[in-house]
């Protein structure tokens, strides 16, 4: 079975750049990292929040991509998340990280609707037997106990 999509978290620390709050230099990195990546745009939005944060959201035709930047901190959290076989997230994440340019990455790839076989769509139950067995032993001992007071 196919997966449905795929999902790429990236950690970028260090961030060396005085991109990580310049709005139009992210907007325009976004835009053509998106086309580079065999992506389609449908909008983009680009906030300043509280103290100098940055966070862009992006709707893709794919998919989303949503970019939280933390200037202070040298911080930036990145998560591309793609229904397309043919888009290259990696792309993107190789633009916004020649802008930011940070000391250290974190790469994460997930697969998105992995089923796998169909057996491993249903649902996984997980059941402990220790408590069980603790109640046996404990039950085992009490007989014990008990049988050793009747004689």
């Amino acid at each position: 079975m196919k997966i449905l999509a795929r999902h790429l978290t990236v950690d970028m620390y260090g961030c060396k750049s005085n991109n990580l709050n310049n709005l139009e230099a992210l907007r325009e990195t976004i835009k053509n990292a998106v086309e580079e990546s065999n992506m389609t745009l449908l909008d983009q939005n680009i906030q300043i929040l509280e103290g100098d944060q940055v966070t862009a959201l992006v709707l893709l035709h794919e998919g989303h991509i949503s970019i939280h930047n933390y200037p202070t901190l040298g911080y930036t959290a990145i998560d591309i998340f793609t229904c397309s076989e043919n888009s290259r997230p990696e792309r993107t994440v190789a633009a916004i990280k020649a802008i930011l340019k940070p000391e250290k990455t974190k790469t994460t790839y997930l697969k998105r609707g992995d089923f796998g076989a169909v057996k491993d769509m249903k649902p996984k139950i997980k059941v402990s037997v220790a408590p069980l067995r603790r109640i046996r032993n404990t039950g085992a001992r009490v007989i014990k106990l008990l049988s050793r007071k009747q004689r």
